[in-house]
């Protein structure tokens, strides 16, 4: 069993050339280092991990950091604008599964308008509607934990990838 795992390990290195793997051990690295923040994060703020919406976005923002969705606008900006739009619905039809369903789907059009699409950021008022979440979940975890993550893969992106991150800021 050992030597077949190993022997799939190095075919599948081999596939690649050096530079991807190790572009992906780096990625890999950083994934774990932010989702391992954010969980202290998540019990300093006495939230369960699984409220707090960013694993996906350090997944998008570490692994594809030249695409659109994993700009710091659409980062920052998505997250804020569909938590927002999950705390309007939820305060106008209080935490029903038909209105977490359509907060989902008023988020995605309000990150289209704003220009803050952002995908991993649709979670957010699906959490907030069926979880019943306060007003403050806008501020801590989302706001907050955002601009954190976009701090992380600055630094990140700049110091151990030696790569220029973002390509633009707004």
């Amino acid at each position: 069993m050992k030597r077949d795992w190993r022997s799939a390990a190095r075919k599948a290195i081999s596939r690649n050339d050096h530079r991807n793997v190790l572009a992906g051990a780096v990625a890999g690295l950083g994934g774990a280092i932010a989702i391992g923040v954010m969980e202290w994060f998540s019990l300093a703020l006495h939230y369960p991990l699984a409220v707090i919406p960013f694993a996906t976005s350090i997944v998008l923002v570490i692994g594809s950091p030249d695409v659109a969705p994993a700009q710091p606008r659409a980062l920052i900006g998505g997250h804020v604008v569909s938590a927002l739009v999950g705390l309007i619905v939820l305060k106008l039809t209080g935490p029903q599964a038909w209105a977490a369903a359509a907060a989902v789907g008023l988020s995605i059009l309000a990150m289209y308008v704003t220009g803050t699409f952002h995908p991993p950021a649709g979670i957010n008022p699906l959490l907030v509607v069926s979880g019943n979440l306060p007003w403050t979940f806008l501020l801590a975890p989302v706001l907050a934990g955002a601009l954190l993550l976009t701090a992380f893969c600055y630094l990140w992106h700049r110091w151990v990838r030696r790569q220029p991150w973002p390509r633009r800021w707004l």
